[in-house]
């Protein structure tokens, strides 16, 4: 199971991004996908998830501004910015709860990088 993000990109304070991140591989089936943030020089955080329910969960610093969706069909999340601030700048990493042959693991994305400049 593999999960590549995109989207990533350099934007003005007050701008918009648009992340995805796409699973693939041999996959049964997706529980909780997430979205995480790490900061330069600090520790990785949630952003948002959501689960299979299609409950959704956010941060307090971005709720408002960003909203996570999936799309089962094509194993995809996405987490949509709007608002951006500089302290959103950093590395984000999608995340996924999946069923294989091999049972429940949790799977990362290899990070996409968003800077937010003032």
């Amino acid at each position: 199971v593999q999960l590549q993000a995109c989207g990533g990109g350099l934007v003005r304070a007050g701008g918009s991004l648009r992340l995805s991140c796409a699973a693939s591989g041999n996959i049964l089936s997706i529980g909780t996908l997430g979205w995480y943030h790490q900061a330069p020089g600090k520790e990785r955080e949630l952003v948002a998830r959501v689960t299979g329910d299609g409950i959704r969960n956010y941060v307090d610093s971005v709720k408002g501004r960003f909203t996570i969706s999936r799309d089962d069909a094509k194993k995809t999340v996405d987490l949509q910015m709007n608002t951006l601030k500089p302290e959103d700048t950093g590395t984000y990493y999608c995340n996924a709860a999946v069923r294989s042959y091999a049972g429940w693991n949790v799977y990362w994305g290899q990070g996409t990088l968003v800077t937010v400049s003032s």
